[in-house]
């Protein structure tokens, strides 16, 4: 099955990385390498080529847009190479933005009728899990699921991305089953491993039925010694995931705001902030109103 696949490129090495990664998950996807062309613009070298003093500032303003505009369209444009030689279907977008690059790609993903959005991303934790974060806005804001690929992935990381099974956390919960269902239409043939994390308060009852026929509901012991119940759940599914070799693992986000999530610290922030795999945050449907 084709899906279409909203990838941010930066022309970092961790965006690179992501690319192979993406592609190794997705193999038919068709996916459009995507740049945020944000001020100032142009990069530090080429604004200090271009300067010529406080005397030509209209000058400067408009060589800057146009050569600015030029360089963000070849460092796409290296992108799609990339993902081409990946073997993606690929095609360049650049996008002018003024800022707020989480909620950009938010946009572009329903815009475009995205099924995913990917992204790479260099902190795991510590000091380099800092909400805020582009990553962190797509999650919280995009109505389609996020991939967060961490750099580096290990050489059994690595391995597992073509064909490793697909970890859900399973607590019941609607923002569950969503995530249950996009991980079955995003990865078809794969092995679906469905977990509850015994003795989370956070969680719905340890008794929740499977969300499929056929499919029995593995239980994980929760992880101690971490602080926050939503830092210990993590904890548990990354040990898990580790433990059976997943390519990915998949949570279902249960917040309504940016602002509830990063107050309560979620299961789904802080596995994107702990895990060591590829981690996909499926947002919960929206209720229609009646």
């Amino acid at each position: 099955m084709a899906i279409n696949v909203i990838v941010g490129y930066d022309g970092s090495p961790i965006a690179a990385a992501a690319i192979d990664a993406g592609a190794a998950l997705f193999p038919q996807a068709h996916v459009w390498i995507t740049h945020l062309w944000t001020p100032p613009f142009a990069s530090e070298s080429l604004r200090r080529r271009l300067w010529t003093g406080t005397a030509g500032l209209n000058s400067f303003i408009e060589a800057i847009e146009r050569e600015g505009e030029a360089e963000a369209r070849r460092l796409t444009d290296r992108g799609v190479r990339l993902a081409r030689t990946a073997g993606w279907n690929a095609e360049p977008l650049v996008r002018r933005a003024y800022g707020g690059e989480g909620l950009v790609f938010a946009q572009l993903a329903q815009e475009l009728d995205a099924d995913l959005v990917l992204l790479g991303s260099r902190g795991l934790g510590g000091a380099h899990a800092i909400l805020g974060s582009v990553s962190d806005m797509v999650v919280h804001y995009s109505p389609r699921p996020v991939l967060i690929v961490p750099d580096p992935l290990l050489t059994a990381e690595q391995a597992a991305l073509a064909n490793g099974p697909v970890l859900i956390g399973w607590d019941g919960s609607p923002g569950a089953e969503a995530a249950f269902t996009a991980s079955a239409r995003l990865f078809p043939g794969r092995n679906l491993i469905v977990a509850s994390v015994d003795g989370a308060e956070i969680a719905s009852p340890a008794d929740s039925p499977p969300p499929a026929e056929g499919l029995t509901v593995e239980r994980v012991d929760l992880a101690s010694g971490y602080g926050a119940p939503g830092r210990s759940v993590a904890e548990a599914l990354g040990a898990y995931g580790h433990s059976r070799g997943a390519a990915v693992l998949v949570v279902g986000s249960r917040g309504r705001s940016a602002v509830r999530e990063i107050l309560t610290g979620s299961v789904a922030m802080a596995t994107l902030h702990r895990a060591h795999r590829p981690v996909m945050v499926v947002p919960q449907p929206r209720e229609r109103p009646v």
